[in-house]
């Protein structure tokens, strides 16, 4: 039988991928280090891209119901590159979100949009309050 975690965001037993297990620790991070409130992350958000449906690991959306950021989650074995950074790029095409971030479980990316749109890297994990 194959292991499951709960996922708070989708209120449901989900497979325990690689690839889960750091989307459910990122939405930990998220909820504890960065005070974001679980009602407003969604996990797995549909996106239209063109004629291509895809979805994002994570969406955290602002009191208004706004996108305020996106997480592009990868298994550990995954080196977070160039690559990574594309995926999450075109996310945000349709999204148009200050604040993307890249992780694998053991690295993490944080990207904010600057005053003139291009995505630059911050140190640190931004609290909720300035998201």
């Amino acid at each position: 039988m194959e292991q499951q975690i709960w996922d708070p965001l989708r209120r449901k037993m989900v497979s325990l991928t690689p690839e889960e297990q750091v989307r459910q620790w990122f939405i930990g991070v998220l909820r504890d280090f960065c005070g974001v409130p679980e009602h407003l992350m969604g996990s797995e958000v549909p996106l239209k891209l063109g004629q291509k449906s895809q979805r994002a690991d994570i969406v955290v959306f602002g009191r208004d119901a706004s996108p305020v950021a996106v997480v592009e989650c990868k298994r550990p074995d995954v080196d977070i590159d160039e690559r990574v950074l594309m995926q999450a790029a075109r996310y945000n095409l349709c999204l148009g979100v200050r604040w993307v971030f890249l992780t694998n479980g053991k690295r993490t990316v944080v990207l904010k949009r600057g005053e003139e749109g291009g995505l630059k890297t911050v140190e640190t994990l931004p609290h909720y309050s300035r998201m």
